[in-house]
């Protein structure tokens, strides 16, 4: 198969993954895996900010790849180090002669059997996310349509991410959105409980649930839960302060 069908079929393979609960891990490593077959590379391997800033390998196309680049994150220094901290793509590095450019991370590379690197940053409208790390056997080195091939695989696996992020958000709210009314229409519920069976209007009967829970360091939905459900009933509730 011709490189052009090679990377029209990662891209549909890719697409194909990105449904509503894809597996953002497995996706990233099947891009990796695709990166390796469309560039003809040894390994690649991705590279994630977290919530508090730090670089964490996310995904890579063999052990050997992994282990690389936990190694490179120990000793901050690397390809896609370098990337991520400037947003720029690092291309064509002969690591047998990167040595004073990255002296500890370089043996390592080498002693693993790599001989060159790359590294295109994950970058959508300013924001980068990440970097893809590119590894090859010998050091020859990427042309510029292989940079573009991999930056664009890079903008794939960016959009996923914050597809994916957009998604999980978007869950978080609408849980929250769907619990907040929940807990109103339980607490309205037990207002009219109270009410009727003290004889007081709908304001005091919240201002009763409101006292007790506070009191008791409950939230005010759970006291008005237990109200319904009749473990609680309207005489116990505590009375507010006047």
């Amino acid at each position: 198969m011709t490189r052009e069908g090679t990377l029209a079929r990662a891209m549909i393979e890719l697409a194909d993954t990105l449904v509503d609960d894809f597996d953002i891990v497995d996706l990233l490593t099947t891009l990796t895996n695709r990166c390796v077959e469309v560039l003809d590379i040894a390994a690649a391997g991705i590279l994630l900010v977290d919530s508090g800033g730090d670089l964490r390998a996310m995904a890579s196309s063999s052990d050997v790849m992994r282990i690389v680049e936990l190694f490179e994150l120990q000793s901050q220094e690397g390809p896609c180090l370098d990337c991520y901290r400037t947003g720029r793509a690092v291309v064509n590095q002969d690591l047998t002669a990167a040595g004073d450019r990255w002296p500890r991370f370089t043996p390592v590379a080498v002693d693993a059997g790599f001989r060159a690197a790359d590294a295109v940053p994950m970058r959508l409208r300013g924001e980068i996310v990440g970097a893809l790390n590119l590894f090859r056997s010998a050091p020859d080195s990427l042309n510029g349509d292989d940079v573009l091939v991999a930056q664009a695989l890079a903008d794939i696996a960016t959009i996923a991410i914050i597809q994916h992020n957009a998604v999980r958000d978007a869950r978080r709210l609408n849980d929250q959105l769907t619990e907040a009314l929940n807990s109103r229409i339980a607490i309205e519920q037990a207002k009219g409980m109270i009410a009727e069976r003290e004889a007081v209007d709908m304001e005091q009967a919240f201002n009763r649930l409101r006292a007790h829970a506070r009191d008791h360091n409950e939230r005010l939905v759970n006291v008005a839960a237990r109200v319904i459900a009749g473990t609680l009933v309207a005489p116990d509730l505590d009375r507010p302060p006047r």
